[in-house]
């Protein structure tokens, strides 16, 4: 759930620089962050690393989501067989 959450807060992210970028004329200066420094790139380009980015984490939401719902059932079929083995302790008499 955490990696999801990080994955869709990514989204947003990027969905907001993109709005920002296409308000911005192909001319103008723009600049992306690599570590710890600024570097100069195009516009045409930082939207194409945008769009990329925000395509692997919607891969990678998917994925995730597919990944919890497996879990999810392998817990409920754990769940009724746990719940069948104590009903079926149950229904044994005490051995004496």
């Amino acid at each position: 759930m955490t990696q999801k959450q990080q994955l869709d807060m990514e989204q947003l992210e990027s969905d907001r620089a993109l709005e920002e970028l296409k308000k911005i004329e192909d001319t103008d200066p723009v600049y992306k962050h690599a570590g710890s420094i600024l570097i100069k790139s195009t516009k045409t380009t930082l939207i194409a690393e945008l769009e990329e980015k925000k395509e692997l984490a919607n891969t990678r939401s998917t994925v995730l989501a597919k990944q919890e719902t497996r879990i999810k059932e392998s817990i409920k079929e754990q769940e009724t067989k746990i719940n069948e083995m104590i009903r079926g302790g149950q229904k044994q008499p005490p051995s004496q």
